[in-house]
């Protein structure tokens, strides 16, 4: 079997592999759902989330140990996982063999051409290095696994898979999937766009594979003939022909493949024709570096935590404080993806630029707030910038009972928006869905006038009422909140209505034991069930906000006071 082949078959088989595990990341026990099945595999390969985390924070999370595996064969053979594993780059390797079919030879050679804007990725890697060791995690905008998983994650699958995972709606996804469409785009251009000028992954294992004692070169130093085969199928834009720059090299073997003379070698020697280990960074390198610690020293004094930080920012439960956080995260939306009630959504610019694609809760968008008994993003979380949670510690039972609940933040009602706060109107939807037990969520009844309402004249008949005119305020006087009183007595004498036809009433009780021959003066009265908050028991859950009738900016909001995560939202209670 022919060597190029052997390396499409691979990336066939990890495209797929990793096409499953996108889907596959579904709450469930089923054989296609989430149990069982190592989703975050891939994501552990990538050496750049294992390196950016190590200077952000001084420690490797334990499953980014399989990046060792990468690094130690990218030291033995170069940028094998550029070419034989990198979904993204098998990706863009297929649309950029669309895009060059039917071309002339002289049109795919000048695409295929080296160009000293290859150099750009250094540039871009040294950048997020500098983040990272600052303390502030970027590598995820770029770095193609992360990318590629947000992207199909969020953009594609909801698009492809509503059937198998119900329909998902995530914000600013547009600006991802357009993102993601401009990447596979530009091959159409230049094959391997992203790959070759872009990717900062790439760039770092240029940099490891300058070790390897396995690579690809010339046999010998006899000339080439002018067929420029090599050149014309050279998915790097490395210069096989020439002095081939090994930092560029992704192992394609398109021209070990293709060299109708044999000259081409994979071997542990030096080209015969002469290397050049990395395009020229000259000294921009070393400046671009400093800009990113420069980048990451004003995000430290931009004032976005403390007493100025965002309340609306609520972060999915087992998040830890912001700062090591977004030390963490590396954008792969896994736990958006993986969240039964599609609430954990991608940030814009709620805490800052550094927070962007980041995940946080959103209760508006979701089925629901979050399930009390869901600990599922923190368990797929790839670098434990959520860690995981057992189900005891998140209810604050068995030996978590002293620490009490996660509390994601405190529900705060808006009595401006709250229907029986401001329009009089019954509504008790909030403390019917509180899922905690006493209820965080209480009522304070009181009995008002219907709203323009004046006592009306009518015949009382025992348990029967006969109006001699209709109330201003046209409101369904028989749903079960609406009692009816002699004019002027108290409370307690109140009857509730219960039957409405025209202007003919039906109470639960006589309103009076004797039956009244005249017209008498009554009132109609509505039972308001006020909702108050109990800080002491909301953990922030979110049933309240997100089944709140007030639709746009409901009447009862989750914000981050009170937060488990970090001390300095706690309520003085």
């Amino acid at each position: 079997m022919r060597i190029v082949s052997v390396r499409r078959i691979s990336q066939i088989f990890f495209f797929s592999v990793f096409l499953w595990f996108c889907l596959v990341t579904t709450v469930g026990t089923a054989w296609w759902q989430l149990r069982g099945w190592p989703v975050n595999w891939l994501l552990e390969l990538a050496p750049l989330t294992a390196v950016a985390t190590v200077l952000a924070t001084g420690t490797l999370y334990g499953n980014l140990l399989w990046a060792l595996v990468v690094i130690v064969f990218t030291l033995l053979l170069g940028r094998f996982f550029c070419g034989f594993v990198c979904p993204l780059g098998a990706l863009n390797q297929f649309t950029g063999w669309l895009g060059q079919r039917g071309q002339a030879v002289l049109a795919r050679v000048e695409a295929n051409r080296y160009r000293p804007a290859q150099a750009i990725k250094y540039y871009i890697l040294f950048f997020f290095l500098a983040l990272a060791f600052m303390g502030s995690v970027q590598t995820g905008f770029l770095d193609p696994l992360p990318l590629v998983y947000r992207s199909v994650n969020l953009a594609v699958l909801p698009l492809t898979a509503a059937g198998l995972t119900g329909p998902r709606f995530y914000a600013s996804v547009w600006l991802i999937g357009l993102l993601f469409l401009g990447i596979v785009a530009l091959n159409l251009w230049r094959p391997r766009f992203f790959c070759r000028f872009v990717c900062p992954l790439g760039a770092l294992l240029g940099l490891l594979g300058q070790l390897s004692p396995w690579r690809i070169g010339k046999r010998d130093k006899g000339a080439c003939g002018d067929c420029r085969i090599c050149e014309e199928y050279c998915e790097g834009a490395c210069r096989p022909a020439g002095g081939i720059i090994l930092g560029e090299c992704v192992l394609c073997l398109n021209c070990l493949n293709r060299c109708p003379a044999g000259r081409i070698t994979f071997a542990g020697q030096p080209s015969a024709a002469g290397e050049a280990p990395l395009p020229d960074l000259s000294r921009r390198s070393l400046i671009v570096s400093g800009a990113g610690l420069a980048v990451a020293a004003m995000w430290n004094v931009g004032g976005l935590s403390g007493n100025n930080r965002n309340p609306s920012l609520i972060r999915p439960p087992g998040s830890l404080d912001e700062d090591r956080f977004l030390s963490r995260c590396i954008r792969c939306g896994q736990c958006m993806r993986v969240c039964p009630s599609n609430i954990i959504q991608p940030a814009l610019l709620e805490s800052g630029v550094q927070g962007l694609w980041s995940p946080l809760v959103n209760y508006r968008l979701g089925r629901s707030g979050c399930q009390i008994t869901c600990v599922a993003c923190g368990h797929v979380c790839p670098t434990a910038a959520i860690r995981p949670l057992s189900i005891n510690e998140k209810l604050g039972l068995g030996e978590f009972a002293s620490q009490g609940p996660i509390r994601l933040g405190t529900a705060f009602v808006d009595r401006n928006r709250c229907l029986p706060w401001v329009m009089d109107r019954p509504c008790l939807v909030c403390h019917e869905v509180c899922p905690v037990s006493p209820k965080a969520i209480f009522i304070r009844t009181i009995f008002k006038d219907i709203r323009g309402g004046h006592s009306l004249a009518a015949r009382v008949q025992g348990e029967a009422v006969e109006l001699a005119e209709a109330p201003l305020w046209q409101v369904n006087l028989a749903s079960g909140d609406y009692y009816l009183g002699l004019a002027g007595e108290p409370e307690s004498r109140l009857r509730r209505i219960i039957g409405a036809l025209g202007l003919r009433l039906s109470l639960e009780a006589p309103l009076t034991e004797e039956i009244l021959a005249a017209e008498t003066q009554v009132d109609i009265r509505v039972r308001l069930e006020r909702p108050y908050m109990d800080p002491d028991r909301c953990i922030g859950c979110g049933m309240c906000e997100n089944e709140c009738p007030v639709v746009g900016l409901r009447a009862i909001r989750v914000y981050s006071e009170n937060e488990t995560r970090a001390a300095a939202g706690r309520l003085l209670i």
